[in-house]
């Protein structure tokens, strides 16, 4: 249902990790851009953070369901951002060659944040059903 927030919330979070990642590379190392798909690791954890964000959006009807698989692509994108602040940190140096951290890097941490607001509107639509269940 889009005329819920919190299904705004989840598209805003599969095209920022389902679509943003093609567009902007993770890292220049020697004016060689790095993308996301060049390492199958990388790869697999922004697939399954997409559709965890896609299969969430359908489960509109199940709310405790789509609360949990909010939470679990939570944990996903922390897990893909601690590897990404471990790689960066194991690029070489900066006395030869030059790299450059790109704005990929950041993109699990503006989808923890729309899916963070999803969660909060999802938990806000089950307090107002079960308020409602009460006075009957």
């Amino acid at each position: 249902m889009l005329q819920r927030i919190q299904t705004i919330y989840l598209i805003l979070a599969l095209i920022t990790t389902g679509i943003l990642p093609f567009v902007f590379p993770l890292w220049t190392f020697e004016s060689k851009s790095f993308y996301f798909m060049q390492d199958l690791i990388f790869a697999a954890l922004f697939g399954l953070t997409t559709t965890l964000s896609l299969v969430s959006i359908f489960l509109f009807k199940k709310r405790q369901n789509q609360f949990v698989l909010g939470r679990l692509n939570i944990i996903l994108n922390l897990i893909l951002l601690g590897l990404f602040v471990y790689r960066s940190l194991n690029l070489s140096g900066e006395t030869v060659t030059v790299s450059e951290k790109g704005i990929g890097m950041f993109l699990p941490i503006v989808a923890i944040v729309f899916l963070v607001l999803a969660n909060k509107a999802i938990k806000k639509d089950e307090d107002l059903v079960k308020s409602v269940d009460r006075l009957r």
